[in-house]
C-alpha cells in the first residue's frame, strides 16, 4: 500500500482518535489505527487514566482490538498509523506484533513539549541494570531456568 492517500486517510483516522480521546477525557491525546488489506483491523485511543492501566497506551490498545478481531497474536501484513512516535513500551509491543511497517505523525519531541516526556525511559534502557534508577536485583533463577528448559523440550508449544 504505496498510495500517499492512503496514508493520510489513516493517519487522518489515528488523530482523529486522538482527539477524540482527548475531548472525552479518557486519557492523553494518542491515537493509532491497525490496517491490513487496506481495511482498519484495530483501533486504539490512550485510556490509560479512565482505565488506571499505565499499559493502556495507543498503540497498545490498537494492537490489542486487530489481534482480537483477526484472532491472531501477530500482525502479519499489517500496518500501524499512529499519532504520535511511539513511546519505548509501545515500540516494543509494535516490534512482538511484527507488523510490516509503522507510520506516526508528530515526534517525540512534539509530545514532551506537551508533557509527555519519554526521553528519561530512552535514557534509562540502555544503562546497565545496576546503574538504573529503578533498584533491580535478579533472585535464584534455577527454578526459572527449568520452566524454560522445559519449554524447550514441549512439542505442543506455538512458538512466537
Amino acid at each position: 500500500m504505496e498510495n500517499s492517500n492512503e496514508h493520510e486517510k489513516f493517519m487522518r483516522e489515528a488523530v482523529k482518535l486522538s482527539a477524540d480521546n482527548m475531548k472525552s477525557l479518557k486519557g492523553g491525546p494518542f491515537g493509532a489505527v491497525v490496517v491490513k488489506d487496506g481495511v482498519i483491523v484495530g483501533r486504539g485511543a490512550n485510556s490509560v487514566t479512565s482505565l488506571n492501566d499505565p499499559t493502556a497506551h495507543a498503540e497498545v490498545m490498537a494492537i490489542r482490538d486487530a489481534c482480537k478481531n483477526l484472532n491472531s497474536f501477530q500482525l502479519d501484513g499489517c500496518v500501524i498509523y499512529s499519532s504520535c512516535e511511539p513511546c519505548p513500551m509501545c515500540l516494543g509491543a509494535i516490534y512482538w506484533a511484527r507488523p510490516s511497517h509503522l507510520y506516526f505523525a508528530a515526534g517525540r519531541a512534539d509530545a514532551a513539549a506537551a508533557g509527555f516526556d519519554d526521553s528519561y525511559l530512552y535514557q534509562q534502557i540502555p544503562l546497565e541494570i545496576s546503574r538504573r534508577d529503578l533498584p533491580t536485583t535478579q533472585l535464584d533463577a534455577s527454578e526459572a531456568k527449568e520452566v524454560f528448559e522445559q519449554w524447550i523440550r514441549l512439542e505442543q508449544k506455538t512458538p512466537y
